[in-house]
């Protein structure tokens, strides 16, 4: 039976993520994971499943009673992974390459119960067709400093959506965080989400 009483700690310092997961009306801690954000060998679905899973473990092993939420998100061009950018200008070289393209989101979400150690993990990909923006609309968008700590160097949710010419699947997924599957997650996990006291569901979510 579902219970209100459960901890339910964020292994992130998004606060894209953090913004998202309130839209479930639960209450929650915030631990961020320390460990690097380095995406695993093999395919990108499984690696940022696998890194999901790394940093709620981390979290989980420093918490008490709890259900630990970790997530990582990575977009992916023809097979490249773009994490966040590490310069302006390797922002700019993302920016360049996704332009007038589509690409994938990707998130990895995994749920770590302590001291219970049942884990579940998910990941959602939606598809995103960038607009055909110019050297300049670049230029401003790296100088206004919002795509360093984005993954592939753009925020759909703030200026960078003006970026976007259209989005398939869910969209807080591109943000940062699935919120119908984690909803999914966490009902699972025996959390008691009401359904009455939140914003609507996220868009349909391909998984």
């Amino acid at each position: 039976m579902s219970s209100p009483s459960k901890h339910l700690i964020l292994a992130s310092a998004s606060p894209r993520r953090a913004d998202l997961l309130r839209q479930l009306g639960l209450a929650f801690e915030v631990i961020p994971s320390e460990i690097p954000e380095v995406l695993p060998p093999g395919p990108v679905k499984e690696a940022v499943t696998a890194l999901a899973l790394a940093k709620a473990r981390a979290v989980a092993r420093l918490a008490g009673p709890a259900v630990v939420l970790g997530a990582d998100t990575a977009v992916v061009l023809a097979g490249e992974a773009f994490g966040k950018p590490e310069s302006p200008e390797d922002a700019r070289r993302m920016l360049r390459a996704l332009r007038g393209r589509e690409h994938e989101v990707i998130t990895g979400v995994a749920l770590v119960e302590v001291p219970a150690g049942r884990e579940e993990t998910a990941a959602v990909v939606s598809r995103v067709l960038m607009r055909e923006y110019s050297e300049a609309e670049i230029d401003a968008y790296v100088a206004s400093r919002e795509p360093f700590d984005k993954a592939g160097a753009y925020a759909v949710q703030a200026a960078g959506g003006a970026l976007v010419a259209r989005v398939d699947g869910c969209y807080t997924n591109v943000v940062g965080l699935p919120l119908t599957t984690t909803r999914r997650l966490l009902v699972g996990s025996g959390m008691r989400i009401c359904v009455g006291g939140t914003r609507p569901p996220a868009r349909d979510e391909q998984v």
